[in-house]
């Protein structure tokens, strides 16, 4: 057994490729953008088909430059494989496909990213039984497990209100259940938090927000960690049951979700998403630094009502953001005062970018009611306490004092 001491999050990121050959000594791996693979003989070709031989079959299911990716976001999470896709809702679409069936039941935290939201509606259409429940309360989650509960999914800081969900208790009552746990981990990403470390089997990440994190390209990961025990679960087809347990999740998942929806990642995506990963950390440390200046300045001026930011400590599970991750994220949202309109207010900021989109290097923000959560309808945004004035903010890497002067400057318009 090696006692050398592991290397840190960014220098394996950086130097992850390298532990692999790579042609001609590239420090990155290359892009590869043959869709087929062939082989010497028909019997090599049947092996690889077979899972006897390791090997690329076609492009839809696999290629060397995502696989490269893949291998890095397991060593992101800590986990034992992961499946890249061509987007963080085909992600999260694949649980969906390729893991749940007619009858089944999943508990999912109400405070939720509107498009998966969306995706549990179609589930329940679909003959999905859905339990919508406040995760930030471990015995809402308790009381809405059933015989039939296959999951329970939730987001680590919620969009866009950011409430944390109790994580921990969380994952202590799936395994005790012994319920597939499965976190969305895009708002904190794999620097700020791992969610291996609360119990869950799966974790999704949104590739395109911070991994990536210039807002140039789509991507999505699910990673298993090796903590859930597959050989539990009920709907593995008898193909893959005949791979060790802890195989049969990714394997099913990489056949029945990836190659049979065809929500392939390119390799030019994924070498993109590869290339922004390296400087993820620096940029989640700067973006949680200037968040947290940023909430601090909202929260003390007069004409803002509230201000939701975990690393402020008027924030109910500031506590547990500080026990569960590394800095407090990217995300803050607020409300100004009824008298200000929010179409105003933001129309006056000169940095700040009016666009929809988390985790870019560019200070971003968007009045959510109208926008990425109006298709939910007025019921639902009460329900998750999204108010008309509520403005989201997705916090860049911009001069700290340009960013604070630039939304002081805005409010000072309302003198």
């Amino acid at each position: 057994m090696s006692t050398a001491k592991p290397y840190g999050f960014t220098t394996t990121i950086l130097h992850n490729d390298r532990q692999k050959e790579i042609e001609h000594g590239s420090p990155h791996k290359p892009i590869h953008s043959s869709v087929t693979y062939g082989y010497k003989n028909a019997r090599e070709l049947a092996d690889v088909f077979q899972g006897k031989q390791a090997g690329y079959r076609y492009g839809r299911q696999g290629n060397p430059t995502v696989a490269a990716l893949e291998d890095k976001i397991s060593k992101m999470e800590d986990g034992i494989a992961s499946l890249c896709f061509a987007t963080g809702m085909a992600a999260i679409g694949a649980v969906f496909q390729g893991l749940l069936r007619q009858g089944d039941h999943i508990i999912s935290s109400r405070f939720l990213f509107g498009n998966t939201n969306s995706v549990w509606q179609t589930c329940a259409e679909q003959g999905i039984q859905l339990s919508l429940v406040d995760s930030t309360n471990v015995a809402e989650v308790a009381a809405a497990i059933t015989p039939a509960t296959r999951m329970v999914f939730v987001e680590t800081i919620a969009n866009p209100r950011t409430q944390i969900a109790d994580l921990k208790r969380i994952g202590e009552l799936c395994q005790q259940h012994g319920i597939l746990y499965v976190v969305d981990n895009t708002m904190t990403s794999p620097y700020l938090f791992r969610p291996k470390a609360v119990g869950a089997g799966l974790v999704v990440n949104s590739l395109t927000k911070s991994i990536a994190g210039h807002g140039n390209v789509l991507g999505g990961a699910l990673t298993d960690t090796g903590l859930f025990d597959w050989a539990s679960y009920p709907h593995i087809a008898p193909n893959f049951r005949k791979l060790a347990s802890a195989q049969q999740g990714m394997a099913q998942l990489r056949a029945k979700a990836l190659r049979d929806f065809g929500a392939s990642i390119s390799p030019d995506a994924a070498h993109q998403i590869a290339v922004g990963a390296e400087t993820l950390a620096l940029r989640m440390q700067r973006e949680s630094e200037n968040a947290l200046e940023l909430a601090r300045l909202l929260q003390a001026d007069p004409r803002v009502a509230v201000v939701h930011y975990p690393g402020l400590e008027s924030h109910p599970q500031h506590a547990l953001a500080s026990e569960l991750f590394r800095a407090f994220g990217a995300l803050l949202s607020f409300e100004l005062k009824p008298e200000i309109d929010c179409f105003d207010y933001l129309n006056h900021l000169k940095l700040a970018i009016n666009a929809t989109h988390l985790g870019d290097t560019r200070t971003l923000v968007i009045p959510v009611a109208h926008t990425i959560f109006f298709e939910m309808g007025p019921e639902r945004r009460a329900e998750m306490g999204i108010v008309d004035s509520l403005i989201r903010v997705s916090v860049g890497i911009e001069d700290t004092e340009d960013l604070l002067q630039d939304f002081a400057n805005a409010l000072n318009q309302f003198d």
